[in-house]
């Protein structure tokens, strides 16, 4: 079988996948990304790079499908290329449709089956769309916008014969004519490999120089057993609910003097508006920066995997807040270290954590309830381990990956 993987920032979802497609006999496995591409073993790479950018007078309302227009019409002339000059025709293309990409492909390939990754669709209401009244409006405008930016979906939806999502509730976001088409599997985790580990050697961690934040450049060593706090997002935002956990440091760290509490993450914007100016890690540093001690909250950016890894197996108690969005790969990983985790009460979190079983959920914007419950968890290490136990139980059962989502994830490619 011929199958072409497509995905802007390769291998993306496909990270599991592209590799075990790849080492198959069965199977010619071609990936297909924007820029410089990743070597995978068993995975021919194919990149474009798009020639140019959006107009400088396009409507506002319509930039955002103009620039997936681009990315579609370059992807596709570099399909037609290895249609005509290398004879290659998948037999089923599995794309990311996210970013464009997938627009144009059965035009070059008709016959092709198409299977997208259906990781968001943009509700105009009961999402992240005026979740958060702070830094969002629910104007017409804004309405207005959000539904031209769903155009690219709809057009590839129209075309696609199957689709993933990987929770229910991103799947009941997608209009109702195209749900029965969706099937739910998660991407998965590692569960043998990401597990609880005792007597694990102290961790080290950079700590790099923000000037706009006056923060210098360091090192800190974490000890096993220390009450380590834990907030962790590729972006420091507020679409992960980084302004309400900034704002209960004051009365946890007053509470808490032993506590050290490290935050991961870089300094862009994922989702959502960027700041005014600067970045929202200052922004909201600023707002506290004379209500707590600056010694015990630990900003150590973007960090290597395997150091992510010991830090959740470490963390005493790990916060995970989020607008209603996508879900977070790491809320699993450290469900499956075995984290005693607080956690928002928003979709698609309540999916996988049940309050008082699996973790503790709170109002996401209660910055009162999310204190008072990591320093109820603190005290209580019975019901800490507790809810690690449960937390681990629940990624093995329903998240593993060698043993549920990658087979799933196999068997639909193989049978569409």
């Amino acid at each position: 079988m011929n199958i072409l993987l497509v995905h802007q920032n390769f291998p993306g979802q496909f990270k599991h996948l592209a590799p075990v497609l790849g080492a198959s006999p069965r199977h010619r496995v071609v990936g297909f990304t924007m820029g410089k591409p990743p070597a995978i073993a068993g995975v021919q790479m194919v990149s474009y790079q798009p020639g140019r950018g959006n107009a400088p007078q396009v409507h506002p309302w319509v930039s955002d499908l103009e620039a997936k227009v681009i990315r579609g019409e370059v992807a596709m002339k570099a399909a037609r290329k290895m249609r005509d000059e290398h004879g290659f025709v998948p037999d089923v293309i599995y794309a990311h449709p996210g970013w464009g990409e997938s627009l144009f492909l059965k035009e070059v390939w008709p016959q092709a089956r198409l299977l997208i990754y259906a990781e968001w669709y943009y509700p105009l209401q009961g999402a992240d769309t005026g979740f958060d009244p702070e830094f969002q409006t629910a104007d017409v405008a804004s309405i207005c916008r959000l539904r031209m930016k769903n155009a690219h979906n709809l057009l590839t939806m129209e075309m696609a014969d199957a689709a993933v999502s990987p929770t229910h509730w991103q799947r009941s976001t997608h209009p109702v004519w195209f749900r029965d088409r969706i099937q739910v599997v998660h991407d998965g985790v590692d569960t043998q490999a990401i597990r609880p580990c005792a007597g694990l050697p102290p961790l080290q961690l950079g700590i790099p120089a923000d000037a706009d934040c006056g923060i210098e450049a360091g090192e800190i060593t974490l000890t096993q057993g220390e009450e380590i706090i834990t907030f962790v997002n590729r972006n420091l935002e507020p679409y992960r609910g980084y302004h309400i956990f900034l704002r209960a440091l004051p009365a946890l760290l007053r509470r808490r003097p032993r506590a050290r509490v490290v935050v991961v993450g870089g300094n862009e914007t994922s989702y959502g508006a960027k700041p005014a100016q600067g970045s929202w890690k200052q922004q909201f540093l600023e707002e506290v920066r004379s209500d707590i001690e600056l010694s015990r909250v630990h900003f150590v950016g973007k960090i290597p995997y395997p150091s992510f890894l010991a830090l959740m197996q470490m963390s005493t108690v790990h916060i995970y807040l989020t607008y209603p969005f996508v879900l977070s790969w790491s809320l699993i990983e450290a469900m499956a270290c075995g984290a005693a985790i607080v956690a928002s009460d928003t979709a698609p979190v309540r999916e996988v954590v049940t309050d008082r079983e699996t973790g503790r959920l709170v109002d996401f914007f209660s910055v009162a309830a999310l204190t008072e419950t990591v320093c109820e968890l603190l005290d209580d290490p019975a019901q800490r381990a507790r809810l690690g136990r449960n937390a681990r139980q629940t990624a093995v059962d329903y998240y593993d990956l060698k043993t549920c989502c990658l087979p799933r994830q196999l068997k639909l490619v193989q049978d569409l």
